[in-house]
This record gives C-alpha cells, structure tokens and sequence, in this order.
C-alpha cells in the first residue's frame, strides 16, 4: 500500500493531542466567570448534526448536563442528521449569530471544506469553544461469530466471498471512514460492499442483527455492545495497541502501511458572534470539559487513551493540520480537490 502521507504528519497530531495535559488546564481553569451583560439570559440552542445515538448525540447530551451543571444555564439540543453533517451544517450557519446558538460537529467539518473550500472552515468560519474527543477507529464482528474470528481469518472469509461480504459504515464519500476503509481494502487486496448508515444505532443494529458481516466504529461509540460482550474489536487503526485493547492488531501490524486518521468532536460557536458572548462559551465549555460528569462520560468511552481536550488555539491547529492531511489524502485518490 503507498504511503498517501509521511509518518511525520500523524505524528504531529498525536503528538499535539497527547501534549495538552487537560489536567494543569482544568487545574488553572477559572471555577467561574461573570454573564457579559447577563447573557446567556435564556436557554441555549444546541446544533447536532446527527442523530442522538451515536457518538456525536452522546458526545452532545455529556457536555450540555456539565455545562448546565456548571452555569444553570439549560441547553436544548437540535439533532439535524443528513449528509454527513452537511444539513446540520447548514442550518447553523443560517441561525442567528448571537451566541445562543452553538454547534457540535466531528472532523467531517474539517474533511468537508478539505474537498471543497467553499464549504465552512470550522477553523476560520466558525470558533472553535474546546475539543473534547480525540480518537482512533476498528474494526468489529460479532463475538459469536463462526465464520471468523480474527484479522486474518476475516480476510480470507472475505476474499472468498467474491465481493458479497459487507461492513457497515457511514454513508459519505470521502469521511475520514470512508477514506480509511478504501486504504484497508487496497492493502488486504479484499473486496466488501460497504453498507451505508447515516445514524448510529441502525449501524451497530445491523451486525448485531447479522445484517451485515462487520462494523467499522471507534470503540467508545459501541462499548455497551463491547461491555455486554456482542461485539469485539479484530483490527485497530492506530500506530500502536491501546493498552484496553492490547490483544488486537493494529493495521501496521498486519502489513497495511499508511497513517490513521482520527476521529474528533467539538463544540463551536459562529465566528461573528459577540467577542464577549464567546469569551464566555468558551470558558463554559472548557469548563465543562473539566466536570466530574463529563470526565466519566469520556472515561467510559475510552476517550482517555489520547488526551481528548484541546483549546480554541488547539483546536484551530489540530483542524488546520487536519485540512491539509486531508487535501493531501484527496489528491493522491484523484478526487477533484476545490
């Protein structure tokens, strides 16, 4: 398998994610901070665009109870799944810009505007309030499963198949997915139809139901199916195995040589909003981040295993570096880079 980009540029992200140290950030977080003017002097509005069972609706659901938590102030969330992000996209660039209006969003904003500079720089067009998961993906079959029970048993299954074998994914083309699987099929040599789900809970139904043959997901998304011993995990996208994880293989293992995308989720608010408005967000969902409530929540999904928490600065260098991974990803597949 070529090499789309150089180890040094992983690297980078890893190491720019694991050196934030969130514990110093939450120690010097101030406990406080004065309403600019009152605000917010009412409920805020929460923009998700997906559905409430997945990763982004319970990444969503844990930081709004720690920020209501922390201020009082409640947080209704708008779930606004459809094209990969794209809807929910654009109905938060349409809302008003007055800082009751906030929006969690994956690093399918990043890839999106990567493809095409017309789309939304979450970097740019909008301000970054904190990230708060960083994390990698695998690959899971049902822990009963017969037909395979490894890597290596899977791909000779696979192969075998003539092409019907099937994994569940996400459905847009060019997701950080997506992209992934293409790179995993290409060095495995292994055809698999890939079977589309916008939302999360028809996905993991789907090969718990033995609807499909495999799942592609990042652990803290599935781990009530892991923890009940339904799923387990047979090959993970990472340079090195997690520690929870040290009895699966990572993709460099098993002889595929090209560098994990990762997976993160933040919360922003609208570049144009009140300079004081956001002062305040972001110190509410920094805050937040720092919340007994929310540190269990990313505990339990195995967000610890790299340091999830990153700044409005951070967040703005991991989303940059990401873009231009992603360009580059993009031009050596051929796709028509805007």
């Amino acid at each position: 398998m070529k090499k789309l980009f150089g180890t040094g540029a992983i690297a980078a992200v890893v190491m720019a994610v694991s050196g934030s140290a969130h514990g110093f950030e939450c120690e010097v977080k101030e406990a406080s901070m004065d309403k600019p003017g009152g605000f917010p002097e009412r409920a805020l509005t929460m923009i998700v665009p997906y559905g409430p069972a997945g990763g982004s609706g319970q990444v969503a659901g844990a930081m709004a109870e720690a920020v209501t938590g922390l201020t009082g102030v409640a947080i209704n969330r708008d779930h606004k799944p459809g094209g990969s992000g794209t809807v929910g996209m654009t109905a938060y660039m349409t809302a008003p810009a007055d800082g009751y209006n906030v929006m969690e969003h994956i690093d399918d904003a990043s890839s999106a505007h990567a493809l095409d500079s017309s789309r939304p720089n979450p970097a740019s067009d909008l301000i970054p309030l904190v990230i708060s998961q960083v994390t990698f993906s695998q690959v899971y079959i049902r822990t009963g499963e017969t037909r395979f029970t490894d890597w290596s048993s899977f791909v000779e299954w696979v192969k075998a198949q003539d092409g019907k074998a099937t994994i569940a994914n996400v459905s847009k083309e060019g997701s950080m997915e997506r992209v992934t699987m293409k790179f995993i099929t290409e060095a495995s040599g292994m055809k698999i139809q890939q079977i589309s789900f916008d939302k999360g809970a028809p996905r993991y139904g789907a090969l718990l139901g033995g609807q499909v043959d495999a799942l592609f997901e990042q652990p803290g998304d599935v781990r009530k199916f892991l923890d009940a011993g339904e799923f387990k995990p047979i090959l993970t996208i990472f340079d090195e195995r997690p520690g929870v994880f040290g009895d699966v293989p990572t993709h460099r293992e098993v002889g595929m040589d090209f560098d994990p995308l990762l997976r993160f989720r933040g919360f922003y608010v609208h570049k144009d909003a009140p300079a004081d408005r956001v002062k305040w967000l972001q110190w509410a969902f920094q805050r937040g981040y720092c919340q007994d409530s929310y540190q269990a929540f990313n505990d339990s999904k195995f967000m610890t295993v790299i340091d999830s928490y990153r700044d409005t600065a951070g967040a703005r260098e991991l989303i940059t570096r990401s873009v231009a991974q992603y360009r580059d990803v993009y031009k050596a597949m051929g796709l028509d880079v805007k």
